[in-house]
């Protein structure tokens, strides 16, 4: 894919200092230009995950806010985004790619905010047995590239119910979500080579996917939850 043209965060930068309705609309032509350009972007993705996963469903964010229960008012997102579920109950985790100007750009994938059996499933496994999400997390080159830890997001402030404080591995089970981020500098954003840069973080990924999806497809014993 040759490289996305500049305007693409140029336009997202007007948008964060111009972000109301009449300006939105004198510049629709240029946002239209920017999404038939980012679409061509997110397919080219999409191949390139189906190459050695399979893809279920991509969902492309709406540039509109919803604003009905917020504070900030201002009617559109300043970044552009799209997800990739992965296909079939025994595949777990996503995808996930945000376009946005300042360095602000960046890929994660992981689980967000998993159901309640998921999350106590997760957090038992982590109990039991820490070293080999431990050892997924600290292989070099997903150490490099992820920083060797899950985004702590809002996490449970002491130890979730069942679980004691004082568990060695408390870091690991007090999380909500278990996904980890990569950024983009603009510059990279603006290569030729992007979209080949986000396929390789993305790749990295698997063995975390195929662990994390083996867990949460069976129980404490081993035993399949899908037969």
């Amino acid at each position: 894919m040759s490289a996305l043209p500049k305007e693409v965060l140029s336009f997202l930068k007007d948008l964060k200092k111009n972000n109301h309705k009449d300006w939105m609309q004198e510049n629709k032509k240029q946002y239209q230009a920017n999404e038939k350009v980012l679409k061509a972007l997110y397919a080219e993705l999409e191949t390139g995950l189906n190459e050695d996963d399979q893809i279920e469903k991509v969902k492309v964010f709406r540039i509109n806010r919803d604003i009905r229960f917020s504070k900030d008012k201002t009617p559109y997102n300043v970044h552009r985004s799209v997800s990739y579920s992965r296909a079939g109950a025994h595949r777990r985790g996503g995808y996930y790619l945000r376009i946005e100007p300042g360095g602000n750009s960046a890929m994660a994938g992981g689980f967000f905010s998993p159901e309640p059996p998921d999350l106590l499933r997760i957090r038992q496994e982590f109990q039991m047995d820490p070293d080999s999400i431990r050892k997924i997390l600290a292989e070099p080159k997903f150490a490099k590239a992820f920083g060797g830890e899950f985004e702590a997001w809002d996490p449970v402030k002491t130890a979730p119910k069942g679980f004691s404080k004082d568990d060695p591995n408390i870091d690991l089970i007090r999380l909500k979500n278990f996904f980890v981020t990569h950024k983009f500098t603009d510059k990279e954003v603006l290569s030729p080579d992007f979209a080949d840069n986000v396929l390789h973080h993305f790749k990295l990924l698997r063995p975390f996917f195929d662990y994390m999806s083996e867990v949460l497809t069976t129980d404490l014993n081993g035993v399949s939850l899908l037969d």
